[in-house]
């Protein structure tokens, strides 16, 4: 407040709040079908303005991403470094904001990279993805899973799919067949802005989480996404961050695909949408909290679930259950395990470790690996593949905790210098992760 009788002049700006009414008389009955699409279709466009929301005739020519003329009134036509689109009562953190960040330079720096140039054998491994400036690169884009807290006394579901850990983060639109996992070289970035990490060492990167699916929300947001589909594959339609240079690309492909309009020739020239990724070592800041946990235990619309692309692999595991009569007389568990989706963060981080770290010890062995051997033969995660003989050490709990919290990324600076390489496999840092150490009598 000004001191009466000072001179002095309130200054005079826009407020950062501003009420934005979305649809019309006309609109109001598509608004207010939630199966429609409508709301997420009007969120990408307040995020994005495309010009051709106002201006059918788009010049690619002399057309520049950068202008925003959609919505003059609006925020999000000013100059913004971050652009942040999430559906009510999601929770957005300072965590989550600097994860996208740091994630973001990550991976812009990997594809400027002057790391040593890798054979074609190793480029070639099925883990490996090198990012570059040209054209035919991978567009990755850090993206988000939603999650809701769970416990045994609302849900008879999920007390049987969380196996007894309850009160614990889970998603529903994922599961263990969602997502791969890629060895990206080159992908850590310094301090002081868009830096390169790695200085040219050949094993120096990042373990990322590439989705493979889309998300399968529950109906009736499934059905929203099918009519508007989210901006980044495998992404999601409620909660998503994008930086001004990541919505500069994604605006040249939505205005190029507008002009093509039916012509398939021209649309194949616009470039690939962007993809979603998530990074190892900080993979529960991408985890954001939704507060109705409604959508826990609720059934997925048929032929709508997490997990499509192995639906087949899935029905074989279920006939063998029931073959094997391993759960006689016991539906409700048989049910929480193929017809719903409930899929812990902790369980998530664990599936995703054990992923990378086998996909690298095939790429390891590969002729030479033993057909009839069980688990890994050169290198292993060295949190999760532990037995009651050979427990953990001390020191990989400390660091696994570390990567919960995102300290990883937190503390980025100091891990990122390679000073003290104790939690690097933790951090998803280490190409290699842990050598197998086989026992005296086994050698």
């Amino acid at each position: 407040k000004m001191k009466e009788g000072s001179s002095d002049k309130v200054e005079e700006r826009a407020s950062p709040v501003q009420v934005v009414v979305t649809a019309n008389s006309k609109t109001a009955e598509v608004c207010h079908d939630l199966k429609s699409g409508f709301m997420e279709q009007r969120m990408q466009d307040l995020t994005l303005s495309p010009p051709y929301l106002t201006d059918e005739n788009v010049d690619l020519k002399t057309f520049n991403p950068a202008d925003k003329n959609t919505h003059p009134d609006l925020v999000s036509s000013d100059d913004h470094d971050l652009y942040i689109a999430l559906k009510w009562s999601t929770l957005i953190t300072i965590r989550s904001v600097n994860a996208f960040l740091q994630a973001s330079a990550d991976l812009s720096v990997a594809a400027t990279s002057t790391i040593s140039e890798l054979s074609k054998e190793e480029q070639e491994d099925g883990v490996t993805v090198v990012l570059s400036s040209d054209a035919s690169s991978p567009f990755l884009i850090p993206s988000f899973v939603r999650v809701s807290y769970v416990s045994e006394e609302n849900n008879k579901v999920a007390k049987w799919r969380m196996h007894g850990d309850f009160f614990h983060p889970a998603a529903w639109e994922i599961c263990k067949d969602s997502f791969d996992m890629s060895w990206i070289p080159g992908s850590l970035s310094g301090s002081g802005g868009v830096t390169d990490a790695c200085h040219g060492e050949k094993d120096c990167g990042q373990w990322w989480i590439y989705f493979a699916e889309e998300q399968m929300p529950t109906t009736p947001e499934i059905y929203a996404n099918e009519v508007t589909a989210p901006l980044v594959q495998g992404g999601s339609n409620y909660i998503y961050m994008l930086t001004e240079r990541q919505r500069q690309e994604i605006v040249k492909v939505k205005v190029c695909l507008h002009a093509a309009g039916d012509d398939k020739t021209k649309k194949e020239q616009c470039g690939d949408s962007p993809q979603g990724v998530i990074p190892l070592g900080d993979m529960e800041s991408f985890l954001m909290n939704f507060t109705p946990n409604t959508a826990l235990g609720k059934k997925h619309a048929t032929n709508r679930f997490p997990g499509y692309s192995r639906a087949e692999e899935r029905e074989l595991d279920r006939a063998k259950v029931k073959e094997r009569k391993q759960l006689k007389d016991q539906e409700d568990i048989e049910k929480a395990l193929f017809d719903y989706t409930i899929y812990p963060a902790a369980l998530f981080h664990k599936d995703a470790t054990i992923k990378a770290a086998r996909a690298r010890d095939f790429a390891i062995t590969g002729a030479k690996r033993d057909p009839e051997a069980i688990g890994p033969q050169k290198v292993k995660s060295g949190y999760y593949d532990v037995t009651i003989t050979k427990p953990r050490h001390q020191q990989w709990a400390w660091c696994q905790a570390i990567s919960r919290k995102g300290l990883c990324t937190l503390y980025a600076d100091y891990f990122r210098s390679f000073a003290d390489d104790r939690c690097l496999e933790s951090c998803g840092m280490r190409k290699n992760w842990s050598k197998v150490e086989r026992m005296a009598e086994e050698l």
